[in-house]
């Protein structure tokens, strides 16, 4: 079920007013892509949150003076994004750009970029655990270093 800013997840109601509509259009998103509520939730209050931290001003500022989500907005679907949601997050080194890649397994593009492992390897496991999914680790060199289980029953 789709979300407004009077209808949303009890989750949600102790964020910040802009951080809480962020979190429903990206909830209503990954909704849309067939993601089930216990596994949208999470993850769009995990984003909104970076995407607030992150955002320039005048982005939160041209993102507070957009309409407010609704129930019935349209959402592109795409039948990939729910796919990714059940396979582990990879850290791996990309040697032609010189950095460390948070990617799903299968995905096209790395959601992440990073000069250092350690960094790669924080966010990895935000999503993973997101995710309920598993965080496999790699060198350097492409081999195998350690997987790390966040998986619930």
């Amino acid at each position: 079920m789709a979300w407004n800013m009077q209808d949303y997840p009890t989750s949600m109601k102790n964020l910040d007013v802009l951080t809480r509509k962020k979190a429903i259009d990206i909830g209503n998103a990954l909704l849309a892509d067939k993601y089930p509520e216990e596994r949208a939730i999470p993850i769009a209050i995990s984003q909104a949150k970076e995407w607030v931290e992150n955002a320039t001003s005048q982005e939160r500022h041209d993102f507070a003076n957009t309409k407010n989500p609704s129930k019935a907005d349209s959402h592109d679907s795409n039948p990939e994004h729910s796919r990714l949601l059940d396979v582990p997050v990879l850290v791996k080194f990309d040697a032609e750009q010189k950095e460390w890649l948070v990617i799903s397994e299968g995905a096209k593009r790395a959601s992440d970029r990073f000069h250092t492992k350690k960094e790669a390897v924080k966010r990895g496991s935000e999503i993973a655990e997101n995710k309920n999914s598993t965080l496999k680790v790699y060198k350097m060199d492409g081999t195998l270093q350690e997987k790390k289980n966040f998986e619930r029953d």
